[in-house]
């Protein structure tokens, strides 16, 4: 039988919570599973990863996603990738949290949301290099 194990809430920024259900340590750095709460207006800033794929899938609200030059709405139920090297973004530009998983492949940048949750750091230059994630401006919408 396998032990249930209760997931732990981080603060990534204000307006931003996660949990992550599995860890790349989980899965000997194959995948890692985040999942985020995000309040109205919070968005990530545009950024790209160099080593990972990730993939979103909605479970509650619309998510506005910016991938290369396409801008579109994910409802609760929907999905997209976000290829690495792809310039991309995520926000909440409705009046309701939204709530998603991230499926990221090969796991491993969890831990950058978890330096910043635990140890306090706020230094994106630092987080992006040691998880070659390129920071390249503000959400386009």
């Amino acid at each position: 039988m396998t032990d249930r194990i209760p997931l732990r809430w981080m603060v990534a920024r204000p307006g931003e919570q996660f949990c992550i259900p599995v860890s790349a340590a989980a899965t000997d750095g194959r995948y890692s599973i985040v999942e985020i709460i995000s309040v109205p207006g919070d968005a990530t800033p545009l950024h790209l990863h160099n080593k990972e794929d990730e993939y979103v899938v909605v479970l509650e609200g619309t998510v506005m996603v910016a991938v290369g030059e396409k801008i579109f709405n994910l409802a609760a139920g929907e999905s997209a990738m976000l290829p690495r090297g792809i310039p991309h973004a995520w926000g909440n530009r409705t009046e309701s949290d939204i709530r998603m998983v991230f499926a990221v492949t090969p796991g491993g940048c969890e831990e950058g949301l978890r330096m910043i949750a635990e140890d306090g750091v706020a230094d994106m230059v630092q987080i992006g290099d040691r998880f070659q994630i390129e920071v390249l401006g503000p959400a386009p919408f």
